[in-house]
C-alpha cells in the first residue's frame, strides 16, 4: 500500500456564515486533508501539533479512518491553534475575525520513521519554512510533491514561499493567489510564469467555478458540482486536495489524464464539505455517497458530439 505524508495544521474553527454559527470546532487543514485521503486505499500520516486542550476524540477520530497521527505532537500546557472567520452573503469571501498561533508559532515538524519515504507528499497550507523542513527529512524524493499556499505566505514570506514552489510538482492556488504569484492577470499566463517557477502541474482553483489543471501547454477543466444548498465553505480547498492527493497515492499513475482523474477525485469530496459546518459532513460520509456523486459528476461533463 502506498504511503501519504500529509503535513498541515490540525486546529479548533469558530465560522459564521449566513445559515448559522459554530463554537470551537475540529478544524484545520490537516484534519480536511487527512479526511478526504481516508476515501482511498493508502497509509497516510499527518504531520503537526496541537495543545493538551486538543480533545481525546479528535484524535480517535483520525485513526478510525486509519490515519498515522504518531507525527502530531502535543505540547503539554500548550493551546491548539484557532481561527475564528465570518463568511459573506456570497459565501466567496470572508473576514478573519481571530487568529491564533499558540502551539503552532515554535512548530518545528518531526516526520515519523516509516514515513520518511512516501510515495506522495501532501503539504498543506502552513509556513513555507515548515514544509520546508518536512522535504529536509524525507530519505528519498517522493513520486509526487504537492504543494497548498496562500496569498498570506506570498505577502510575508515570498522567498521562503519561492524556495518551496522550486522543490514541488504540483502546486494548488485559487485565481486570486495564481494572479498574486505570478503578476499575470490571464489564468494561462499565471499558471505558464508559475512553471517556470519549478512545478510541473499548476491547479488553479475557482471555487463553486470549479479547478483548471495545466502542464505545459495541456488545459484540463473540471466544474464544480452545482449544488442546492451550501452551507460552509471553509476546508473545501483542503478537502480538495486531500481527494487529489490521495487518489494520485493509490492509483500510483502520476501522468496528466490520470491527473485529471484526482482533480475530478477531489472536486468530488470538496463538494460533499461544503454541505454542512465544519469536518461534520467528512466525518459521517460513507463510499456509497461518494460512488454515486461521481456518477453525477460523469454525467455533468460527458457528451457526444460530431466533428466536422
Amino acid at each position: 500500500m502506498n504511503k501519504l505524508l500529509i503535513v498541515g495544521t490540525v486546529a479548533f474553527d469558530a465560522i459564521e456564515t449566513p445559515f448559522g454559527k459554530t463554537d470551537k470546532i475540529l478544524g484545520g487543514a490537516g484534519t480536511y486533508i487527512g479526511l478526504s485521503a481516508s476515501h482511498f486505499n493508502v497509509q497516510s500520516a499527518i504531520v503537526s501539533v496541537v495543545g493538551d486542550d486538543f480533545p481525546q476524540e479528535y484524535l480517535d477520530l483520525l485513526t478510525d479512518r486509519n490515519i498515522d497521527i504518531s507525527g502530531i505532537e502535543i505540547v503539554k500546557g500548550g493551546k491548539t491553534f484557532f481561527w475564528s472567520g465570518k463568511y459573506h452573503n456570497d459565501l466567496n469571501s470572508r473576514d478573519t475575525l481571530i487568529t491564533e498561533l499558540n502551539v503552532l508559532a515554535d512548530f518545528n515538524p518531526v516526520v515519523p520513521n516509516n514515513f520518511k519515504d512516501a510515495d506522495v507528499l501532501m503539504l498543506g497550507n502552513l509556513h513555507p519554512i515548515v514544509q520546508t523542513g518536512v522535504l529536509n527529512q524525507l530519505t528519498a524524493k517522493p513520486k509526487l510533491v504537492v504543494l497548498d499556499t496562500m496569498n498570506f505566505w506570498m505577502d510575508c514570506a515570498l522567498p521562503e514561499l519561492l524556495d518551496v514552489i522550486k522543490r514541488v510538482d504540483v502546486i494548488t492556488i485559487n485565481d486570486e493567489e495564481a494572479r498574486q504569484l505570478s503578476g499575470e492577470y490571464s489564468l494561462v499566463k499565471a499558471a505558464a510564469k508559475i512553471h517556470t517557477m519549478g512545478p510541473k502541474y499548476v491547479v488553479i482553483k475557482k471555487g463553486e467555478h470549479g479547478a483548471l489543471l495545466f502542464h505545459n501547454k495541456d488545459v484540463f477543466f473540471a466544474p464544480a458540482l452545482p449544488l442546492e444548498e451550501v452551507f460552509d465553505p471553509t476546508g473545501a480547498g483542503d478537502t480538495f486536495a486531500g481527494g487529489f492527493a490521495g487518489y494520485i497515492a493509490q492509483s500510483e499513475n502520476i501522468s496528466f489524464n490520470n491527473l485529471k482523474n484526482a482533480i475530478i477525485h477531489g472536486s468530488n469530496l470538496a463538494s460533499f464539505c461544503v454541505e454542512k459546518f465544519g469536518t461534520e459532513r467528512m466525518v459521517g460520509l460513507k463510499k456509497e455517497a461518494v460512488q454515486e456523486r461521481l456518477k453525477q459528476f460523469k454525467a455533468l461533463t460527458q457528451f457526444d458530439i460530431e466533428l466536422q
